[in-house]
């Protein structure tokens, strides 16, 4: 099963809609599963992307998309996520270092749960922290799989070989059985 998420830097609502008829075309179909308003980098995101949330609350009424919510590189933006009920999908930043995050993992970690408890699906993002836990990846990825608050989790990788060792971890990593 295939569960297409995309994500947007829209704010008005213009934008959004030309975003939402673009990502259709390029990808040849006709509904979403996922869009994320991208990079929120301030608490007040929701005031700032108010046009972008109410066609994304549309588009969901109308099938177009499955679920909307953010992508947090912000702490302020994270908590006005776990607060906003808009939001129904975070894509947070998460590693067992802290490693590119702004807040301790001491503190995200109960604002994740926050969100879990509220029903939002929570993808955790940086569990590897950009690369720079090359040398610790099979904790952190141990850490992000054994995670009660992800639900999944995104990594980059930066060629092929890299792909296929994660592909080859994953699965030795994961405590979950």
């Amino acid at each position: 099963k295939v569960v297409i998420m995309t994500k947007t830097h829209a704010s008005t609502e213009k934008e959004m809609w030309a975003d939402l008829d673009r990502f259709r075309k390029e990808i040849g179909t006709e509904r979403l599963d996922i869009v994320l308003l991208h990079c929120m980098m301030s608490a007040d995101w929701p005031k700032q992307k108010a046009g972008a949330m109410a066609v994304l609350s549309e588009a969901k009424s109308k099938g177009i998309i499955r679920a909307h919510g953010v992508s947090c590189h912000d702490f302020g933006a994270l908590k006005a996520a776990a607060a906003s009920d808009w939001v129904e999908v975070d894509l947070a930043r998460l590693n067992p270092a802290g490693v590119i995050m702004d807040a301790t993992v001491e503190e995200i970690l109960p604002v994740l749960a926050d969100m879990k408890r509220k029903g939002k699906g929570i993808i955790g993002m940086k569990v590897l922290g950009a690369g720079r836990l090359r040398d610790r990846l099979d904790d952190a990825l141990q850490y992000a799989l054994a995670s009660p608050v992800l639900d999944c989790f995104t990594i980059g990788a930066e060629n092929p070989q890299q792909l296929g060792d994660l592909l080859t971890r994953i699965p030795k990593a994961s405590v979950r059985g």
